[in-house]
Parts: C-alpha cells; sequence; structure tokens
C-alpha cells in the first residue's frame, strides 16, 4: 500500500447538517485538530516518504480558520501539495471572499473544492458558494466546484457500469437515514464489489480530529495517538484486515456472509449494505469501526 495523499478532517463541526453527509457533520459534533496534531501528522508525512498532498478538510474547516492557516503554512514548509474542501458559508460577498482567499492565495494550494449543490444552497436562497468560487478564480485559485445531485425517487440509471440512483450521493452516514427511502433497491447479493475503494491499491487515507485513520470513512487501521503514523502506513495489510479483506474478497456481500450479518432483502447500493452491516458489528471491531461520530453518534 503506498499512500500519497493524507486527507485531514481538521474539525467534524460544521455549520451545515447535510442530508447526504456521510461524517454526520453538524454544528454540535465534536473533534477538532490542533496544531501539534498537525505538525506530528506532517512529521510522521515526510517519515513516510511517499506523501505527496495534503488536504484539509471536514466538518468545514473554515470555522478553524487560523488553524488552518497554519496547517497549510506549516505543509507547504515540508514539501507537500495542499488542498482545501469547503462549503463556502464565509462567502457573503465577492469582495468579502478575497479577503478570505488572499492569504490562501499566498501560501498556495493545488486544489480548491467548493460544495455547490441543492444539500448546501437551496435555489431560494443566496448561494455563497458562487461568490467563493467567482473569488478565487479572479485571484488565480484552482478552484472547482463540488455538485451531488439529488436523488431521483424511482429512476435508474448506469453509472459506471452500475445502476445507481442519479446523482453521486455516497449513501453511507446520514444519507442511510435520510434519503433511502422510495429510491429504486437492488438485490443484496448483486453487491459482490466495492466500486468506491480499491483496498488492494490503496493510495490516500483520512486523519480525523481524534487520531483515527481510515481508509474508508468509518473503517480505521489505526489510531496514530497510539502508535506512530508512520509505523501505521508502513505495516498496514488490507489483506489481512478483518474488515477490509472480506471487502477485498468479494465487496459488501462477503462482509455478511463472513460475519453472518442481519441484513435487507435490497439495497441502493453497495456502500448503502456495507454501511448496514457495519453498523451491526461495530460492538465486535470497536477500534476498527470508528469513531462514533462516523456512525451517527455525536454527543
Amino acid at each position: 500500500m503506498t499512500i500519497t495523499g493524507l486527507h485531514l478532517l481538521l474539525t467534524y463541526q460544521c455549520n451545515f447538517e447535510c442530508d447526504h453527509c456521510f461524517v454526520f457533520s453538524c454544528p454540535e459534533s465534536k473533534g477538532v485538530m490542533k496544531i501539534s496534531d498537525i505538525k506530528e501528522i506532517l512529521s510522521q508525512a515526510k517519515k513516510v516518504g511517499s506523501i505527496e498532498n495534503i488536504y484539509f478538510e471536514g466538518g468545514e474547516p473554515f470555522l478553524y480558520y487560523p488553524i488552518m492557516l497554519r496547517g497549510l503554512e506549516l505543509a507547504k514548509e515540508h514539501g507537500f501539495s495542499t488542498g482545501i474542501v469547503t462549503n463556502a458559508y464565509w462567502a457573503t460577498s465577492k469582495d468579502d471572499a478575497k479577503v478570505w482567499l488572499n492569504p490562501i492565495q499566498s501560501i498556495g494550494v493545488f486544489d480548491f473544492s467548493i460544495s455547490d449543490d441543492i444539500y448546501h444552497y437551496d435555489k431560494s436562497e443566496e448561494n455563497l458558494a458562487v461568490y467563493a468560487y467567482e473569488a478565487a478564480k479572479e485571484l488565480g485559485l484552482p478552484a472547482s466546484k463540488l455538485i451531488i445531485e439529488e436523488p431521483k425517487k424511482g429512476e435508474e440509471i448506469e453509472w459506471k457500469g452500475r445502476p445507481v440512483v442519479e446523482g453521486r450521493v455516497m449513501f453511507k452516514g446520514r444519507a442511510t437515514e435520510k434519503l433511502v427511502d422510495d429510491l429504486p433497491k437492488k438485490p443484496w447479493t448483486e453487491f459482490d464489489r466495492c466500486l468506491d475503494e480499491d483496498f488492494s491499491n490503496q493510495s490516500r487515507v483520512h486523519i480525523d480530529p481524534f487520531g483515527y485513520v481510515h481508509v474508508c470513512q468509518g473503517i480505521t487501521i489505526g489510531n496514530m495517538k497510539q502508535t506512530l503514523l508512520s509505523e501505521i502506513l508502513s505495516n498496514v495489510n488490507l489483506k489481512d484486515h478483518p474488515i477490509c479483506q472480506p471487502i477485498l474478497h468479494g465487496g459488501p456481500v462477503e462482509l455478511v456472509k463472513r460475519y453472518g450479518v442481519n441484513h435487507d432483502d435490497a439495497y441502493v447500493d453497495e456502500c448503502h449494505l456495507c454501511y448496514s452491516a457495519r453498523l451491526k458489528l461495530r460492538d465486535r471491531f470497536p477500534e476498527i469501526l470508528a469513531p462514533d461520530q462516523m456512525y451517527g453518534i455525536t454527543s
């Protein structure tokens, strides 16, 4: 496993509480990285040797703007390329957005992704993502839009060779509570592959404020507050991982079969089946299927 990218969940907290959020972010969410956490991650990333990119995301990283800026500076000092993912709540006008973005433009990022969809900005309200995008472009930042389309009830299309509802909602996390009703479903036995993560050739991991290192949100390979990050990334073998191994062998179907998980007859997609199975396996693998935040326990 050669990891080239680290995605830092700077915080689980977010000013929004989107129905499609697969990390259950909301204003009440706990967990924020400290500067000391970021310094340790960057130091360990240099020791790994293969890391190229560091992303700052969340939750909403701009809620802790000074910490994010310092993290960007430190990452640049270590020679990493950096990226940001934001919902642009701070872009109250194009001119105001430039004030927020000027320091980022001075530091430099290789990617600046802005969420701009129905889950963040309803058509009836002012779309702050537009101001952020326009300001970023005028400042020469490499801005792009993240657009998740609302799933259409009763309609199926082909996406990369498989039937899914229109759009690209990830049916895990809050989406399994808010969005799956009345959507078209397939027999559970059809989800014999994971099409979103390639555990045989993993190239990036997420690190959250509690120290957990995720190969997929809610599937961890260790905790950097207990074991050095460089050791976690150097020693992990997903072919022996109790959750990743069955998924590699036969997708979410094999995960269900391997551990005898009770299940429904049909699911929206393989993420829906996998997440539902993991919810029922948490008592058995509490340190792997973690933290609580990823499974809707935010208190």
